[in-house]
């Protein structure tokens, strides 16, 4: 066993599920008006000062708005509009909310079966190199070192290397 597997991909149902899956919430897309994608990482930053904004002010600077013709301005919104924002924001939050919860529970489903998985592996790992140290089971001793570089490699990456740096003595001035 010379050459272990460094990467299984095969096809599976799973595979084509969750495909499926992708394509349907990307479907959903078209559904949600006025939907808007970021252009950059910090625009979710730029945004957040102005968005929470609590609604009652935003209510009063449309009334404002509608009662003053000194407040109207060229290019803002007029208050139905505002209003309108406003709704949108109410009635597709909690959509929002629910999606944020649905990936959560997909991460966490997804760590949870590469648990088991690897968890199960370590068992057997653990049972093989037992089992190898016994003549009867001379032949688990390559596949057993192919588990052990396989494992190793996992091990050395999983923990970035951190220089030793000898401590540093307080010394008393004389």
């Amino acid at each position: 066993m010379a050459n272990p597997v460094k990467n299984i991909t095969t096809s599976s149902p799973h595979t084509e599920a969750a495909q499926a899956l992708v394509e349907q919430l990307r479907a959903m897309r078209q559904a949600i008006p006025n939907l808007v994608i970021p252009t950059t990482r910090k625009e979710g930053q730029r945004l957040s000062r102005a968005a929470s904004v609590p609604g009652p002010f935003v209510e009063l600077t449309a009334v404002a708005v509608k009662n003053s013709q000194a407040l109207v301005r060229g290019g803002g919104a007029d208050p139905t509009e505002v209003r309108d924002l406003m709704s949108y924001a109410e009635a597709y939050g909690p959509c929002a909310d629910e999606l944020e919860a649905f990936a959560h529970f997909v991460r966490h489903s997804v760590n949870a079966a590469k648990n088991k998985a690897g968890s199960d592996a370590l068992t057997t790992y653990a049972l093989a190199q037992r089992l190898a140290k016994r003549p009867e089971n001379a032949d688990l001793a390559p596949h057993v070192e192919d588990m052990r570089r396989a494992l190793g490699a996992f091990r050395r990456s999983a923990k970035p290397a951190v220089p030793k740096v000898p401590p540093e003595v307080d010394k008393k001035p004389e």
